[in-house]
C-alpha cells in the first residue's frame, strides 16, 4: 500500500477510535457541528503524475493579480495529497492533528485531502527592496465533499497582503457544498502579512474553515473575516503568538440572515511583549443562530502581554439568537488585558439624521452598516491601499448589499 492511502487509511481509523466532537464539548456547545460522516466522503481518486497540475485541474485554488500588476517573489506549487511524493511536500513541516477540541475537523481532513497548495512568500528582490506583495488567492469548490488545503510560508521581514475569497454561486439543481478546508500560516521573523478573508457560501452549504498562524519574533498577523451563514458555518482561528514583540490583529464582520454561523478566535501568547486584539460585528436577522467566540491565553513566560476583545452584535431584525463569549485565560501577573462584549441596536440617532438628509430607511440602514464594518477593518488594517482597494473593487459594499436585500428591515417611527 502507498503511504498517501495509508496516511488516508490512519486518520480514518483514528476517528473510528476517538469519535468525532462531543456534544460537551466547551468550544463547540452553542452551535454542534454536523456529525463524522458529512465530513468524510469517498475514498480518494487514483493519485496523477504530474506535480505541476494547473490549479484548474482539482486544486481549486487560482491566483490572481491585484490591481493589475503581477505578483513578485513568490513560489507556487499546486500539489496531488494522493502521490505519496506529492503528499510529502504537501504536509511537509505541518503540525499533526493532536488531541484537541478541533482535532477531529484536522484528521478528517487528513482523511479526504486531495489536492492542495503551498506559497512561498519572499526572496529576491522583495526583500532586499521592502516592497509589498500583494496576491489574490480564489478557490472554487471542485467536488460535493471537499478538504482543501493551503499552506502559506512569509519568509523574514516580507510584507505582504493577501485577499482570499470563497464565493459561490447558488446552483438550483445542484447537490450543496461541505468543505473542510484548513489553511496553516508561518509569519517569519519581522515579517508582516495582512489576510482579507471573505466567505459566502450558498444556504445549503456545511462549511469548516480553520486557520492556524505561527509567529516568529516581531511578525506581524492581521486578519479581518468577512462570511455570511449557511446550514453550517463555522470560522476558527488558532493564532500561535511565538515570538517576542510578534502582534495579532483579527476582525470579523459576521452576517446572518436565516441560518448558522460562528467565528472562532483562540490566541496563545507564548512569549513576552507579544500583542493580540479580537474585534467582531455580529449583524443578525430572522432567525439566525450567530456566534463570536474569542478565547485568549496568556501563557506563565509572556510578560508585558498586551490584549484586548471586543464583541458587539446587533439584531436588525426578526429574533436571531447572538451569543458573544470573550474569555480570558491568564498566567502571568504582569499583563495588560480587556475584554467586553455589547449587544443592542443599531444607533437611533445615526438613524434619524441619515433620514434627515434624504435616505429612506433601508439606505440609511446600509450606509450606517457599511460605516461601522468599514471602521472595524480600518481598525485592523494598517493598509490605506488594501482599505482603498476593497472600496474600488465593491467586494464589502456587494456582500453586505446581498445580505440586507433578504433582511425585512422594521419600521422605526
Amino acid at each position: 500500500m502507498d503511504t498517501a492511502r495509508a496516511d488516508a487509511l490512519t486518520a480514518r481509523e483514528h476517528l473510528a477510535l476517538r469519535g468525532w466532537i462531543p456534544a460537551r464539548s466547551e468550544s463547540f456547545r452553542h452551535l454542534p457541528p454536523p456529525g463524522l460522516e458529512t465530513w468524510l466522503g469517498d475514498a480518494a481518486p487514483p493519485a496523477t503524475a504530474d506535480g505541476n497540475a494547473s490549479s484548474l485541474a482539482g486544486a481549486g485554488w487560482t491566483l490572481h493579480p491585484v490591481g493589475g500588476t503581477p505578483p513578485v517573489g513568490v513560489s507556487a506549487r499546486w500539489l496531488d495529497a494522493s502521490d505519496p511524493a506529492q503528499r510529502a511536500e504537501l504536509f511537509a513541516g505541518l503540525p499533526l492533528p493532536g488531541e484537541g477540541d478541533a482535532a477531529p475537523f484536522a484528521w478528517a481532513h487528513r482523511a479526504l485531502c486531495r489536492q492542495g497548495l503551498r506559497l512561498r512568500i519572499g526572496g529576491t528582490p522583495v526583500t532586499h527592496t521592502g516592497q509589498t506583495v500583494w496576491l489574490h488567492l480564489r478557490h472554487q469548490p471542485r467536488t460535493r465533499v471537499e478538504a482543501p488545503l493551503l499552506v502559506v510560508e512569509v519568509q523574514d521581514g516580507v510584507r505582504c497582503v493577501l485577499i482570499e475569497t470563497h464565493e459561490r454561486e447558488p446552483a438550483p439543481c445542484g447537490p450543496p457544498l461541505v468543505q473542510n478546508l484548513r489553511i496553516h500560516l508561518h509569519v517569519g521573523q519581522g515579517a508582516t502579512l495582512q489576510h482579507l478573508r471573505m466567505a459566502t457560501p450558498a444556504a445549503e452549504d456545511q462549511i469548516s474553515h480553520i486557520v492556524q498562524a505561527h509567529l516568529d519574533q516581531g511578525a506581524q498577523y492581521a486578519q479581518a473575516l468577512i462570511a455570511s451563514d449557511s446550514a453550517y458555518h463555522l470560522q476558527r482561528s488558532a493564532l500561535d503568538l511565538q515570538g517576542a514583540h510578534a502582534s495579532t490583529r483579527t476582525a470579523g464582520v459576521l452576517l446572518a440572515s436565516s441560518s448558522v454561523l460562528e467565528q472562532q478566535v483562540q490566541t496563545l501568547h507564548n512569549a513576552a511583549h507579544t500583542h493580540s486584539a479580537v474585534e467582531a460585528l455580529v449583524l443578525a436577522s430572522g432567525k439566525a443562530h450567530a456566534v463570536a467566540n474569542a478565547h485568549t491565553r496568556i501563557a506563565p513566560g509572556a510578560s508585558e502581554a498586551n490584549v484586548r476583545q471586543r464583541l458587539s452584535g446587533i439584531p436588525l431584525a426578526g429574533q436571531p439568537r447572538l451569543v458573544l463569549r470573550p474569555h480570558l485565560e491568564i498566567h502571568h501577573d504582569n499583563v495588560q488585558a480587556a475584554h467586553g462584549a455589547t449587544w443592542g441596536a443599531l444607533p437611533e440617532d445615526a438613524l434619524f439624521y441619515a433620514r434627515q438628509r434624504g435616505l429612506d430607511e433601508a439606505s440609511a440602514r446600509t450606509l450606517i452598516i457599511q460605516g461601522m464594518a468599514t471602521a472595524l477593518l480600518e481598525r485592523c488594517f494598517d493598509a490605506p491601499d488594501l482599505l482603498a482597494t476593497l472600496e474600488e473593487d465593491g467586494l464589502l459594499a456587494r456582500t453586505l448589499a446581498r445580505h440586507l436585500t433578504t433582511t425585512e428591515e422594521p419600521h422605526h417611527g
